[in-house]
């Protein structure tokens, strides 16, 4: 792949109003504050926190859709990623493909025909900054790299998820290296859709920039906390030393392109 860099259109449009950009930051804070409480929580807390963490962090990573890339960006990116999100995990749960087979517990709150609607949520949440990453790392490889991200947040997700029993799976053979709970073809199907979801997304989504007062610091900051406490969370409160090695090798390894061109490459104007 080409470290590519977008140089979106120039626009004439305003800055973005500062109380926007301080109700952005605020929104971001609240969901990182909720997810460094989770290992201090257990019980009934626990579980709201869990739900309420991915709302807010979506909430987050919406707001800067709006504000970075316009209104109608955001809705056709929220609609997409939603949609596409909830059908995979219908799919999913009935049929055991791509994923593997596995159920939801009732824990996780309201359900759509047996999928939480926090779910695809969670895909909300990671989706765009991982496809801000991937639209500049790559010009023509957006759905691979984009996939490989997502696949690389699951590495961390669905064992944290598991021990919590949000979900459970049953499977026979080969499991993800150092998380015996989870299958293998758990990893191959998050590559696999997640390659669909970006493919989509960049098929559909403008590249200009909407908006000239936002740039990517939310989504990013979103993106290497991932990295930092799926790390250190793993290795110092959740007693799983392999999950924080192969999560964070693996995310560590999707995030090193982005922070070459981060650092090196031409100004961020997307």
């Amino acid at each position: 792949m080409s470290l590519r860099q977008f140089y979106p259109r120039k626009n004439s449009r305003r800055q973005v109003a500062p109380w926007k950009l301080y109700s952005l930051y605020l929104t971001l804070a609240i969901a990182i504050g909720l997810q460094i409480s989770y290992p201090l929580i257990d019980g009934e807390v626990l579980r709201v926190v869990t739900i309420a963490t991915v709302y807010w962090a979506a909430a987050a990573m919406f707001l800067h859709a709006i504000f970075a890339y316009g209104i109608v960006y955001a809705i056709q990116f929220l609609s997409i990623t939603f949609t596409y999100a909830l059908v995979i995990e219908q799919i999913g749960s009935r049929t055991g493909w791509p994923f593997g087979s596995y159920e939801y517990s009732g824990s996780l709150g309201y359900q759509i025909y047996g999928v939480p609607l926090v779910v695809p949520f969670a895909w909300v949440m990671l989706a765009h900054p991982i496809f801000i990453a991937a639209r500049k790392v790559t010009k023509n490889w957006v759905f691979l790299y984009g996939g490989i991200g997502m696949m690389a947040w699951d590495l961390f997700l669905d064992p944290q998820m598991v021990s919590a029993e949000r979900w459970t799976w049953s499977f026979t053979g080969s499991h993800v290296p150092f998380q015996p709970d989870i299958p293998l073809s758990n990893a191959f199907g998050w590559l696999l859709t997640g390659m669909g979801l970006m493919a989509l997304l960049n098929l559909t989504l403008r590249s200009d920039r909407r908006k000239i007062g936002t740039s990517t610091l939310v989504p990013d900051a979103l993106l290497f906390w991932t990295w930092f406490a799926g790390v250190i969370g793993n290795l110092f409160f959740f007693d799983q030393p392999g999950v924080a090695f192969i999560g964070g090798l693996v995310f560590g390894l999707f995030l090193l392109p982005y922070i070459f061109l981060l650092r090196f490459g031409p100004p961020a104007n997307s």
